[in-house]
């Protein structure tokens, strides 16, 4: 029996009827999320029985789609069509495979679990191959220049993030709104502390439409640069020109939004830019180190429209991610880092802007002062740079031990005493290593302050808590507290 291709009117008739009773069916926030970023772009027919295919922007997209709302899309299809569907679940770029030619076979569509690219099955002339790679480079320049004109880095691409668990979902709501601009996740807020990824993936948003579209209107900017513009317009009296900037553009990307809250000529003037840019469905990207109920001072009305989009959390990158990510910066800084020194410099760096600086610092010492990189140069550099910027501990051993003990809610003759409780033997281990790593005490005089143990029983209870920060987020960061709560007591 042969199989027929549907047009791409017919497909797209098929679609939008599908979206109409979805969008009834299904609340706003999830027809935003899972429906609209994922089109349906090809349907074949063999008798009663049709392959619908849907091309999701990820991996991540295409897997909750199938998993989450495969039945509902099989019955809405079937219902609109006629006819058995079984779905196909395809990841790529919508917007390219929209325009490619109905023609194109079934093998060169990319599999969600493929990861090789399949051959072309036909082969274009010589002259048309070069021409197109000629167009293509052409193109590529000029993104790249449009994007240093805009003011946004050549690191900060999609290429050279690395996803984890902990930003998965910001990834993929930000490669689905690179792809799609203005038609889903708008406003997209994403929000989160230092050094999470938050301005990577903002500006990657940004590459990535430019190379779409060279000649795309993108504005970048901070919440402390559009406060500074909006107040210099005001003052030198060419708001019309500021306004014409803002509200013409076709994608913005404002970082630190939290920066405008309490200034209210600038707040005015956002709210006047947010509405003519949603009005219009422009694409709004927005950054901040809190959610919006958190921002003081931001204005109600503000509030709800970055509240109306999708907001999404950036989580502290994990040991492994930290790991990823100083492989990949050491790779684009040409620095020669082994997979054990980037575990040792992820061990002590809890953010990925630390990193950046721990590989500058490297790379300035290899450079200019002619070192080789070693794990001896790693040492003395991230001692150097904990030094500098570790909240300095000017306490005593009983000090430690008192904020240690209440840290762990224990009672202190509990943690000096001889206890084999995981939870005392622990808080005590943590006692014994800030006392020698901070305090810099002698094992000897540690010991005598937990029951008179010997030097190396508290030799032992430091390695061990060295190699469990090195290993376990969570150690890390009760021994970062407790360093913390012990700057601030005195």
């Amino acid at each position: 029996m042969s199989t027929q291709e549907w047009s791409n009117e017919k497909v797209k008739e098929v679609w939008q009827t599908a979206c109409a009773q979805l969008e009834l069916e299904l609340s706003q926030g999830v027809f935003n999320t899972w429906i609209l970023p994922n089109p349906l772009i090809q349907i074949s027919a063999t008798g009663q029985k049709i392959t619908a295919t849907i091309v999701s922007p990820t991996g991540f997209h295409a897997t909750n789609l199938k998993g989450k709302f495969g039945a509902h899309l099989t019955k809405v299809l079937s219902g609109v069509t006629g006819k058995s569907v079984q779905i196909d679940y395809q990841v790529g770029n919508p917007m390219l495979r929209r325009n490619e030619n109905k023609t194109s076979t079934h093998n060169s569509q990319q599999p969600i679990k493929s990861n090789q690219a399949q051959p072309s099955t036909q082969s274009p002339r010589v002259e048309d191959l070069f021409s197109e790679a000629n167009a293509q480079s052409v193109e590529k320049n000029q993104a790249q220049v449009r994007a240093k004109t805009v003011g946004l880095q050549k690191d900060y691409v999609f290429e050279n993030f690395a996803v984890s668990s902990s930003n998965e979902m910001a990834h993929a709501a930000a490669t689905a709104v690179s792809q799609n601009p203005g038609e889903s996740y708008n406003p997209l807020f994403l929000y989160g502390g230092v050094g999470v990824g938050k301005t990577h993936l903002m500006q990657a948003i940004g590459h990535n439409i430019l190379l779409a579209n060279p000649s795309s209107k993108i504005v970048y900017s901070t919440g402390e640069e559009f406060t500074n513009q909006i107040i210099n317009a005001i003052q030198t009296k060419k708001t019309i020109n500021f306004k014409s900037r803002y509200r013409n553009a076709d994608v913005l990307l404002l970082d630190d939004v939290q920066f405008i809250a309490g200034k209210n000529s600038v707040q005015e003037e956002f709210f006047h830019t947010f509405n003519a840019l949603a009005k219009n469905h422009k694409q709004i990207v927005l950054t901040s180190d809190r959610p919006p109920h958190e921002i003081l001072l931001l204005e109600s009305r503000l509030r709800s429209r970055l509240e109306a989009g999708l907001m999404i959390d950036i989580q502290q990158p994990s040991f492994e991610l930290r790991t990823a990510i100083l492989l990949i910066k050491s790779k684009s800084l040409n620095i020669p880092v082994s997979i054990e020194m980037a575990k040792m410099i992820a061990a002590r760096v809890d953010s990925a802007r630390k990193i950046g600086g721990i590989l500058n610092t490297l790379k300035s010492a290899i450079e200019l002062r002619g070192k080789e990189l070693s794990l001896e140069l790693i040492e003395r550099t991230l001692i150097t740079e904990a030094d500098q910027k570790r909240p300095k501990l000017n306490v005593k051993i009983n000090d430690v031990i008192k904020t240690v003990s209440d840290h762990y809610h224990l009672k202190q003759q509990a943690v000096k005493g001889k206890s084999r409780k995981k939870k005392i033997a622990l808080s005590r281990h943590v006692a014994m290593y800030i006392c020698k790593e901070d305090l810099g005490e002698s094992y000897a005089e540690i010991g005598r302050w937990f029951s008179g143990r010997d030097h190396s029983t508290v030799l032992h209870a430091y390695h061990k808590i060295q190699g469990l920060i090195q290993e376990d987020d969570y150690i890390q960061q009760e021994v970062s507290a407790i360093r913390m709560s012990l700057a601030g007591s005195r």
